[in-house]
């Protein structure tokens, strides 16, 4: 006679499927927007995707590290910096810029993550918004690339003297593997031995320190992965928006990292994706109904936070489930 199933392994089955179901609805987008003759709905979900790679990377410190950074958009600042500045100097090459934003967005996540790790709770909070703020300023006194206004591209990245993701659909593509190869690497990363160690940390430090584990190595490390990875959000934004901004690495940015990853549920990968999904949608829509729409978006954050615990992604695809 066969056990009967239990009901713990449906959810996590459930959650399994959801990235994998979200991601194959992403490769349907244009499709589906050209027979719609939605030509706007591919732009507006290639930003999605790629504030969902950002809330992946915060997801990574703050859902299984247990690290609240309120200074992440700054990584995204530096990567979209990085081709921006390059484009200014007549560098378009993606085999080039790319790399720099990835680059420039870990460098500032090793320099300031050495010290901010130093902290814990809330001094770490307001240590992450210092030097977010720090980047956002000093973004702003660039007056050789237009400081407060911002600094135009003429232009998308080019690769090796062409230039494909000039056409829509294909940089939306780029876009898409961008997000998909972040999401497995973000996934094996977790699953790994450094992923539960990152874990063990958040629960237990001291505990992981007398089993032979340097906690702060391990979360500096962490810190630069996922800084890294804004840097690569921040490099597609910069060729999306084709216009760069101090806003992009302002403290209420970071702020509206968070809620995507609260929102989708902390510590499962594919709730950053769902969170920047339901937020950035939500944002469109009341936005057209009224100016002050997040006097209606708070009260919706305040019912998932209430009765949806751990979460839209969780609410899908179960607790436990970890990605």
């Amino acid at each position: 006679m066969s056990a009967p199933s239990s009901p713990v392994n449906k959810p996590i089955g459930a959650a399994r499927q959801v990235a994998p179901v979200l991601l194959i609805l992403f490769a349907a987008v244009p499709a589906l927007a050209n027979a719609a003759d939605l030509g706007f709905a591919t732009q507006m979900v290639s930003r999605i995707m790629i504030y969902a790679i950002a809330a992946l990377s915060l997801d990574i410190i703050l859902g299984y590290g247990a690290m609240v950074s309120f200074g992440h958009a700054a990584f995204i600042g530096i990567g979209a910096y990085a081709v921006g500045i390059a484009s200014a100097h007549d560098l378009w090459d993606a085999s080039i810029t790319f790399p720099m934003a990835m680059l420039g967005g870990g460098l500032f996540a090793l320099v300031t993550g050495a010290i901010c790790l130093r902290t814990r709770g809330v001094y770490f909070i307001m240590i992450t918004l210092a030097f977010g703020q720090m980047a956002y300023f000093t973004a702003s006194s660039l007056s050789a690339y237009g400081g407060d206004d911002g600094l135009t591209m003429w232009g998308r990245s080019e690769v090796f003297g062409y230039s494909p993701l000039e056409n829509e659909t294909t940089f939306y593509y780029v876009v898409l593997a961008c997000l998909a190869s972040c999401y497995v690497f973000a996934k094996a990363l977790v699953g790994s031995r450094f992923g539960r160690v990152i874990v063990g940390v958040r629960e237990n430090r001291l505990r992981m320190q007398a089993v032979g584990f340097n906690p702060y190595a391990y979360q500096l490390v962490a810190y630069v992965i996922a800084g890294m990875m804004a840097g690569l959000a921040g490099a597609l934004l910069a060729n999306h928006t084709e216009f760069v901004s101090p806003s992009t690495m302002s403290w209420q940015r970071s702020g509206d990292l968070i809620i995507m990853v609260v929102l989708g549920g902390t510590g499962t990968l594919h709730g950053a994706i769902l969170g920047a999904v339901a937020y950035l949608a939500l944002e469109e829509i009341l936005s057209h109904v009224t100016e002050h729409w997040r006097v209606f978006f708070g009260p919706m954050l305040i019912l998932v936070v209430l009765f949806a615990r751990g979460g839209l992604g969780r609410l899908i695809g179960g607790r436990g489930a970890g990605g």
